[in-house]
């Protein structure tokens, strides 16, 4: 008797593992769901409209794009449902575009491309807005759901290249997760520390029922029992794919998490302010972050007092001439700073790791992410406290808890005179005369005396961006835009492109050197074709000179260092817009020629100013690794 129990407990626990078993198969292969939900074989619509839904509820504005058949459904639908649609000459302007729209619009940046070679393509643009911590949705097209690993046109593992750049990666399975999906997504990009994000879309999941059935459906199936499994399998996968596609589902944004000091960090903070005498306050790109609008992050600072260090996009935070903000000598700022604020600062190697600080200074680091936020305070340094929260408003909510508390007005007083010094310093630089050209210095100054007050600077260069990011002074808060942390070069056309869409009224400049202008100067018939007019002022000095000016007192060659004095002014002509070729002949009009070129773009074409410069010293030191 004892053995029969024992068989009908094996037969019981295998029969409910077999139940098990189908109902999971069941589920992996949509049966369950599809009793409950139809699949509309008639209906025209397709997975593109789901995208461009969400997209609009959410306020996207613009999708950057360059096309391909893997993306057209989502393409079509958004410019239906009054979605622009931008489309340039590389992906990775793309990005670079969207990314820029994140920054100055405060919503989440919107680039698609297409599969393999089309993804590929932005990985650099993608990990640029990784470190810049920029919201972005980066749309990829894939091969059809049944045909990846088999062989497909530009079939590749995508989410093993995307999985380390992005906060969240998904390849969607079916059409009704779509709309879920990217909800998902758009949240995920925008909470916590802001990023990237990457959606798959099989080119199956995006058009009409009735094309992907005669392009996947079942023909001439195998006969025999095999062939009428393998008729099944396709068929059911085709009838899963669509089964509930089109049910009403709620298309409105996700609520986003954002990091935030405690009373009690902010209180310590207060005591700490409050008993300093040479206060320094260093921003970073995130207190430009939403949910504190700029204006409110300028207001606290003016009425703190504090001397500022702008970096990032924190840079025109406090306008053309504070008396707050220090622009030079930062080092010997900090070795005098008894307190110092890292207000999404990272002691990276734009602080020497952290050991420009001095060590009898209390510091007090906030920031977003927990990982930059305490970066390499095991070697160099050491926060007195240490918030991981959102830096803007902690600002905000400090500058309320010291109402009627300010500064120590000596203080700023004397770090503003060692500005003054030095600024007069480089004034008289750029009046020397190089040996060969125009004196870049001279150049940079003249523009900067010129450019309109509403003027949005794009940085992309080395050495000639590295003297602009001294003399040109970004006239308020989000005028500034450069790569950040990763240092890419590239980033001018599609920043430009981003910036001049979300802000038509201003001047957009690009400030490029001549070896970075090789990136993107086609995108000078993307701003011709989309009525985008920026001036564009390349430093060409017919050579890569922040690597050249260590390479060659070190190791004795120029190698791979020289370019030639090209005619970008004709290339610039050639894709519809302006230029001008500016050299030694023309000193004494520069303003002129400027000016025109501003004349240019208001009346809609897009310029740019080849400017032959000589050399200088006034970078030597700087560092290029």
């Amino acid at each position: 008797m004892e053995s029969f129990g024992a068989i009908g407990t094996f037969l019981g626990c295998s029969a409910g593992f077999a139940v098990c078993g189908l109902l999971f198969a069941a589920c992996k292969l949509g049966l369950l769901y599809q009793l409950f939900h139809k699949t509309e074989t008639q209906s025209p619509r397709h997975g593109g409209e789901s995208v461009a839904e969400v997209l609009r509820a959410h306020g996207v504005k613009y999708v950057f794009t360059l096309v391909g058949g893997h993306i057209s459904p989502i393409l079509v639908a958004c410019e239906k449902m009054g979605i622009r649609i931008v489309d340039t000459r590389h992906e990775a302007t793309a990005v670079f575009a969207a990314d820029a729209v994140a920054r100055l619009s405060g919503t989440v940046g919107v680039a698609a491309v297409t599969a393999g070679p089309g993804l590929t393509n932005t990985v650099t643009a993608v990990k640029n807005a990784q470190m810049a911590e920029s919201p972005l949705l980066l749309i990829g097209g894939a091969a059809g759901t049944l045909l990846q690993g088999r062989g497909a046109l530009q079939d590749i593992d995508q989410m093993s290249l995307f999985k380390p750049l992005c906060k969240f990666c998904a390849s969607i399975r079916t059409i009704r997760e779509i709309v879920p999906t990217v909800r998902k997504a758009l949240a995920i990009a925008q909470s916590g520390t802001p990023g990237p994000v990457f959606i798959e879309f099989p080119i199956d999941t995006l058009y009409p029922y009735h094309l992907v059935s005669k392009e996947f459906g079942v023909k001439n199936p195998p006969k025999g029992l095999m062939g009428k499994i393998i008729s099944w399998y396709l068929t059911n996968h085709l009838t899963n794919l669509f089964a509930g596609a089109w049910e009403t589902r709620d298309v409105s944004p996700l609520p986003v998490d954002i990091p935030q000091a405690t009373d009690d960090q902010v209180q310590r903070c207060i005591e700490l302010v409050s008993r300093a005498k040479k206060p320094v306050i260093l921003l970073g790109s995130q207190t430009t972050l939403p949910p504190t609008p700029v204006d409110d992050i300028r207001t606290a600072l003016e009425d703190l007092g504090i001397p500022c260090f702008l970096g990032g996009m924190s840079r025109g935070m406090l306008g053309k001439d504070s008396p707050i903000h220090i622009r030079q000598n930062r080092r010997d700022a900090l070795k005098e700073a008894d307190v110092v604020l890292l207000a999404g600062t990272v002691c990276d190697f734009r602080l020497s790791y952290g050991r420009v600080l001095n060590r009898r200074s209390k510091i007090i680091a906030v920031n977003r992410d927990g990982t930059q936020l305490l970066k390499n305070s095991d070697m160099f340094w050491k926060p007195t406290i240490a918030i991981q929260g959102d830096a803007g408003s902690f600002l905000v909510r400090l500058s309320k808890g010291l109402k009627g508390h300010r500064c120590p007005e000596e203080w700023p007083q004397s770090l503003k005179a060692g500005d003054v010094t030095k600024e007069n310093a480089n004034r008289a630089k750029a009046d020397q005369k190089t040996e060969h050209h125009l004196n870049p210095l001279k150049v940079l100054h003249h523009v900067d005396e010129l450019m309109a007050e509403d003027s949005i600077i794009v940085a992309d260069g080395g050495d000639f961006v590295g003297s602009a990011a001294y003399i040109m002074r970004p006239r308020g808060p989000m005028r500034w835009l450069d790569p950040g942390a990763f240092g890419t070069l590239g980033v001018g056309g599609g920043f430009a492109l981003g910036a001049k869409l979300c802000r038509p009224e201003s001047e957009v400049w690009i400030v490029y050197g001549d070896g970075s202008l090789g990136y993107s100067v086609a995108e000078f018939d993307t701003f011709t074709r989309h009525k985008a007019p920026v001036i564009a002022v390349v430093g060409n000095d017919a050579c890569w000179s922040q690597i050249s000016r260590e390479q060659v007192p070190i190791l004795g060659s120029n190698v791979a260092c020289g370019l030639a004095f090209t005619d970008y002014h004709i290339v610039a002509d050639g894709y519809g817009g302006k230029g001008y070729l500016i050299g030694r002949k023309d000193e004494d009009r520069l303003n002129d020629i400027i000016k025109q070129a501003q004349k240019e773009t208001r009346e809609g074409k897009a310029t740019l100013l080849n400017v032959l410069i000589g050399k200088t010293n006034f970078r030597e030191g700087s560092i290029s690794v």
